[in-house]
């Protein structure tokens, strides 16, 4: 195999696969990037066999052929190669050339054949969305999975595809993040869990383009991503959904509008008395024409005021301040409204058309020392 391509293609196709190269693994061929370029074009690809993702990239091919190559070296090479054309030449044996101007790496690389290629999947109508409207919905749902593997479920993101609509859910036993999004066509109900490190890789290297759209394929056991001339493919988490919509009311016994700059603020300043790990609830004190802050801690106090618009109620209710900082960094409205039924009861922030709702679970602040 011969192939010349230039460095800013090549470093762009392989910071995108090395996305899908697993970190440990007791097969090495995973550990490598496979370079395919048998079929007249130049594919890189890397699949850890949970997650699986192909690039292709500009270059000329002189020699057709595969030769897998390991990630971290390769990687490494191409990264620190000068700003120009670079041609990688393999032989039978797999030696692998690979020189930049007057730089010359000589690597031993795989047989390709070995590789774990993507699995050929039976693509039915896509599912069409923007790049920036899949990159945001990842953005505004991701920070609630859950880290650990107690509940593999919850380690995932709903996807659910009703007609027209596409519902985003994600929750890790404390709150619960939604987004409801308007497709332009009606399509296939479908309901299934997406890994949650799928989707931080796929935010990772979409675009973002306002204007560009990603189709999205689903079948019984992966889902397939594909924008501009990559496609990432990955398993799907078994098991049936948590019910949200029992955990989900409208009644409430108090609404609160409020300037969403001042509570992030204020919820933020007051974490500076909070180490980490501590538990210490951030307690709202809702009145009339006011909502007061408080947390006390080890360090100290801090109390402030915000003005608000209130419906219903007085309330005092206490909550875990990094949950509502998550949920409100990634709200874009100037105001935001929450709903609340009692101190022990969720509170929910949501917008009139419901294309967000974040769900937060109060905390007991009597027993917490206050």
């Amino acid at each position: 195999m011969k192939l010349i391509c230039s460095k800013s293609n090549l470093l762009y196709g392989v910071n995108i696969v090395i996305k899908a190269v697993p970190t440990r693994t007791t097969m090495p061929i995973l550990e490598c990037i496979l370079i395919d370029a048998s079929q007249g074009e130049i594919k890189l690809i890397a699949n850890d066999t949970e997650l699986g993702i192909e690039t292709i990239i500009e270059g000329t091919i002189e020699e057709p052929g595969i030769i897998a190559l390991d990630a971290k070296i390769f990687s490494e090479i191409v990264r620190k190669l000068p700003d120009n054309d670079i041609v990688i030449t393999s032989d039978e044996s797999f030696k692998t050339l690979i020189t930049c101007e007057k730089s010359k790496f000589n690597i031993i690389g795989k047989l390709g054949d070995d590789f774990s290629y993507l699995p050929v999947i039976e693509k039915n109508e896509p599912v069409s969305i923007t790049q920036f409207t899949l990159k945001e919905i990842i953005r505004q749902t991701i920070f609630s999975i859950a880290d650990s593997d107690n509940n593999k479920l919850m380690t995932g993101e709903l996807f659910e595809i009703n007609e027209n609509k596409l519902k985003v859910v994600s929750l890790d036993g404390h709150r619960i993040s939604i987004r409801n999004i308007e497709l332009k066509n009606s399509c296939e109900t479908k309901k299934v869990v997406v890994p949650g490190k799928t989707l931080q890789e796929i935010s990772k290297i979409l675009p973002g383009s306002a204007e560009e759209y990603v189709d999205i394929y689903i079948t019984d056991n992966h889902i397939i991503f594909e924008f501009e001339k990559t496609t990432v493919v990955s398993r799907l988490i078994d098991g049936e959904y948590f019910k949200i919509d029992q955990m989900l009311s409208s009644a409430y016994e108090t609404k609160v509008k409020i300037n969403k700059r001042e509570l992030l603020g204020c919820i933020d300043r007051a974490t500076l008395l909070v180490k980490e790990g501590d538990k210490k609830p951030i307690i709202m004190d809702i009145k009339d024409e006011f909502m007061e802050l408080k947390i006390s801690s080890f360090i100290g106090s801090m109390n402030e005021e915000i003005e608000i618009e209130k419906d219903g109620k007085d309330m005092m209710i206490g909550f875990n301040p990094k949950f509502f900082i998550d949920a409100l960094r990634v709200i874009d409205e100037e105001e935001v409204t929450l709903y609340m039924v009692n101190p022990k009861a969720p509170c929910f922030i949501r917008d009139d058309s419901d294309s967000y709702i974040y769900l937060i679970l109060p905390v007991n602040f009597n027993s917490a020392g206050n």
